[in-house]
């Protein structure tokens, strides 16, 4: 059953085509995902389907009671009430329902109503048909759906009484997705969902996406996501979008080849141009010839000639190098502890970094991956232990917030101030290289989009030639060609690399070892993304299969009074853990409440910079208190069945 459909859709922008003569279809339980460069149009033409903005001609055809859901880049919910009775709302229908049965019961146990056959039938009548519809449409399990999602989007039940209004930016995005998909709509529109996901988050919404009953459209720069989740990929280029069947992966094979193929009938169409107009320009004054001429000018006019595959399109070009080796050792972490504003988020840290080594460090969200980075390169304070660095290394940094752009003018000033001995010809074409040109160089740095931004941060980080990369989400804000040309500079790179990245086909790409974060430590695997996830469930695996070892079945050599010592020794290893979890929490509620008094301290009124320290501290802390909360709830689980 076709859901959606596309016909003809026509945008243009201050007299731009945006898209030209697009077409696009969409049946029940598709997964769909449009991809191509910032700029493309792809978030102009879900717009245009959500029915957000109105297209200049074509049409966007949705049958009748088909339910759409639209989720847009960025958006958050804004509402006073709390998480919980936010996430109700979506529900209205069955707590109307759920109304009008708790009033039927009422009415059969009137007497004045069972006492009346026909008015008693009819009752009934109505209480069956409504129990039913209010059963097949998850009237007794919707409370259960709503908990589900929120802990796949790490609202824990600690959380649920939090005004919506007071959660950190991020938070509400992941809120309004996760009623989003309570809603459960037909067609299921979103427009990078992935941002402000952490890892594990992400590996749970895929796992939901796929048994999602309705259809999705989906806008995402996360490769690893495509290729879990879309079974269809629509490219948009050059105005145009083109079909492609398969995940991601398969969408760049199949377009590697129709490439080589568009190449050669390019080149095979441009030999038989030249050759026309070579006779033409020869025979065109000749008398004898003339009349030839002509009639191959007709030709040549009415021909269609195919233009040069991707010929508008032009992509970074960009490569890392050295100025000078670091030594084999690079860095030795010993036991340390991080955090902000004198608080700790994570402590026990060791590692090393030897030279050429590829790393990436994983954790959940708060755990302090980005700390870990600025404390390493000294632009944070370590709170304990000690780092040792090797000789000659040389730090890169990329910050995430492009931090790192610290100008208040052009995008040639940018570079010029840090290297007032470039020329400037040299800086244009540098500036070229990362798809800056002509009246792109004299653009203001602060109206730069993110993926400006980002292009221009690499450009400084390359003219740097540092020997040791240390690199902050280096993928977001890049489409996806980009990410690919940075995947392969950071391929070719002599030095040694230590990043945080929540694109795990990047990291696929790039790492060598993994370091997985946590509030005690790291640990280290030697392996790319998919080999930490198989280590790590191998070890989850060993775990469960230790823990049900500790519950001995009941058997007949099994005397009663050792089963009973058992169960008594596994309960107080239980609540020993359960009572750390609530002191630890407790412990926290403590330090989230001071620093929420130094929120309100006057002296600080006007130090914005001090204040979001502060806040970045408690949500730090807050994201630490939420673990702890799902440990415990683990724990309490875990007691029931002792």
């Amino acid at each position: 059953m076709i859901i959606l459909q596309v016909n003809g859709v026509t945008k243009s922008f201050s007299g731009t085509d945006i898209m030209k003569n697009v077409k696009l279809e969409v049946q029940h339980r598709d997964r769909v995902a449009l991809v191509g460069r910032n700029g493309a149009g792809k978030s102009t033409l879900l717009k245009i389907i959500a029915g957000e903005i109105a297209a200049d001609s074509g049409d966007v055809i949705i049958p009748k009671g088909v339910r759409v859901g639209y989720l847009e880049q960025h958006s958050g919910l804004e509402t006073e009430l709390s998480i919980w009775d936010e996430m109700m709302t979506v529900f209205e229908p069955l707590h109307v329902m759920e109304r009008r049965l708790r009033e039927l019961e009422m009415q059969m146990s009137d007497p004045a109503v069972y006492g009346d056959p026909a008015a008693n039938e009819r009752v009934m009548a109505e209480y069956d048909s409504l129990q039913i519809e209010f059963k097949d449409q998850g009237g007794y399990q919707y409370e259960s759906d709503a908990r589900s999602v929120l802990h796949g989007m790490r609202f824990f039940p600690d959380d649920y009484g939090k005004p919506v209004h007071l959660l950190s930016g991020g938070q509400k995005t992941r809120l309004a997705l996760a009623k989003m998909l309570l809603s459960k709509p037909d067609l299921l529109i979103l427009d990078e969902p992935t941002n402000h996901l952490d890892i594990e988050t992400l590996s749970w919404l895929e796992t939901y996406l796929k048994s999602y009953e309705g259809a999705l459209l989906i806008v995402s720069h996360d490769r690893y996501f495509l290729d879990q989740v879309v079974t269809i990929v629509y490219e948009v280029s050059h105005r145009k979008v083109a079909r492609f069947t398969g995940n991601y992966s398969a969408y760049l094979d199949e377009k590697a080849k129709n490439y080589e193929k568009d190449r050669k009938q390019y080149e095979k169409e441009s030999s038989e141009k030249a050759k026309l107009e070579e006779f033409i320009q020869k025979n065109i004054a000749r008398a004898s010839t003339s009349k030839m001429a002509k009639s191959r000018r007709k030709q040549l006019e009415r021909t269609e000639w195919m233009e040069a595959p991707d010929s508008d399109e032009k992509s970074a070009s960009f490569s890392f190098t050295i100025d000078r080796p670091s030594g084999n050792d690079v860095l030795a972490v010993k036991d340390a502890s991080i955090g902000y504003n004198g608080v700790p988020v994570s402590s026990g840290i060791d590692m090393r970094v030897y030279k050429q080594d590829r790393i990436a460090i994983l954790g959940p969200n708060g755990v302090g991956k980005s700390t870990l980075l600025k404390t390493i390169v000294r632009l944070q304070d370590l709170l304990g232990g000690s780092i040792e660095y090797g000789t000659n290394v040389q730090f890169g940094y990329y910050d995430q917030n492009q931090a790192t752009l610290v100008g208040s003018g052009t995008v040639l000033q940018e570079i010029w101030d840090d290297w007032p001995l470039m020329n400037e010809k040299d800086i244009r074409t540098l500036l070229g290289r990362f798809l800056f040109s002509g009246d792109d160089v004299s653009k203001p740095v602060q109206s730069l989009s993110g993926g400006e931004k980002a292009r221009l941060s690499l450009a400084k980080l390359m003219l740097e030639k540092s020997n040791t990369l240390v690199l902050d989400e280096p993928t977001n804000h890049l489409d996806l060609d980009s990410k690919e040309v940075l995947e392969n500079a950071l391929d070719d790179f002599p030095g040694t690399i230590l990043f945080v990245s929540h694109d795990r086909y990047f990291i696929n790409r790039i790492a060598t070892k993994v370091f997985d974060l946590s509030a005690v430590g790291a640990v280290e695997y030697l392996g790319d993304y998919d080999y930490f996830i198989e280590k790590k469930t191998e070890q989850e695996e060993l775990l469960a299969e230790s823990l049900a070892s500790l519950q001995p079945e009941k058997t007949l050599e099994t005397k009663p009074q050792e089963i009973d010592k058992e169960r008594q020794k596994q309960e107080r290893r239980l609540k020993r853990a359960s009572e750390q979890a609530e002191a630890k929490m407790a412990e926290l509620d403590g330090q989230i409440a001071e620093l929420q008094k130094e929120l309100e301290n006057p002296a600080y009124a006007d130090d914005h910079v001090k204040l979001m320290d502060i806040q970045a501290s408690i949500d730090n802390l807050q994201t630490e208190h939420d673990e702890q909360a799902e440990t415990w709830l683990e724990l309490q689980e875990q007691l029931e069945t002792v």
